[in-house]
């Protein structure tokens, strides 16, 4: 199986001519943006399931020593879901931490 042909490419870096003091100057910028920002949010919620399936199945797997054996994924896990998800971009840091990029 490979690449279906005529998939969008889509461009990985925020849009040209955004001004964010001004968003309404640009209506398509400001769609443009939009779109930009809910595909990062995506991309970082879906990171976040994908670890916490790692977690599952290294919880199953490893049984009583899963506290010794699974920590770097448990820390991987918290770290993406820091600042993650929709409604917290405006939450104090204090009640979901720092984001590090994940």
């Amino acid at each position: 199986m490979g690449r279906k042909k005529g998939l969008p490419e889509f461009e990985e870096s925020a849009p040209d001519g955004f001004d964010p003091e001004n968003p309404y100057k640009d209506p398509v910028a400001m769609v443009e943006m939009r779109e930009h920002i809910v595909r990062e949010k995506w991309i970082q919620i879906e990171k976040a399931k994908i670890l916490r399936e790692k977690v599952k199945w290294c919880y199953r797997v490893e049984g009583v020593n899963h506290y010794q054996k699974c920590r770097h994924l448990v820390q991987q896990y918290l770290d993406s879901t820091r600042g993650v998800g929709w409604g917290k971009d405006h939450r104090p840091i204090s009640l979901h931490g720092e984001f590090n990029g994940g």
